[in-house]
């Protein structure tokens, strides 16, 4: 059963602060319902969002191709990222990743619909209510 509590978290914002040190990213780290880790990049030098389009728009089936709107923050998908980044943000997000995962285990099986997992990860690029700032 995923379980996440502020220890873990703590323990956690350690590493993550060796990761992001020096790199001009600003974030905060949150547990959700007990089960989820939560990493919010606010402010930062990576243009993670232009990154993100300019890779996605490659995929057969995009949905970004022609897009007009751009999006002012993005939840990143922990699973496929490495398809969905190139570059510095690839880099910094498989770091995150790394450190969000340290001590987590993932036992699952989805062909018998069983699930265990240590805790979840989520990564935001800016919110819903507060775009992400990218930083010259």
């Amino acid at each position: 059963m995923a379980y996440m509590n502020q220890e873990k978290k703590a323990a956690i914002k350690v590493e993550l602060d060796k990761v992001l040190k020096g790199t001009g990213i600003k974030y905060s780290l949150g547990v959700r319902n007990h089960s989820t880790l939560v990493l919010n990049i606010s402010i930062g030098p990576i243009d993670f969002i232009g990154n993100y389009l300019e890779t996605v728009r490659l995929l057969p089936g995009s949905s970004y191709r022609d897009i007009e709107k751009v999006p002012t923050y993005i939840d990143v998908n922990t699973y496929h990222y490495k398809d969905h980044y190139t570059g510095k943000a690839l880099e910094i997000i498989n770091a995150c990743v790394k450190a969000m995962n340290q001590g987590n285990h993932d036992k699952s099986d989805s062909q018998s619909d069983y699930y265990d997992v240590g805790w979840y990860i989520d990564i935001n690029i800016g919110k819903w209510d507060k775009p992400y700032e990218l930083t010259a």
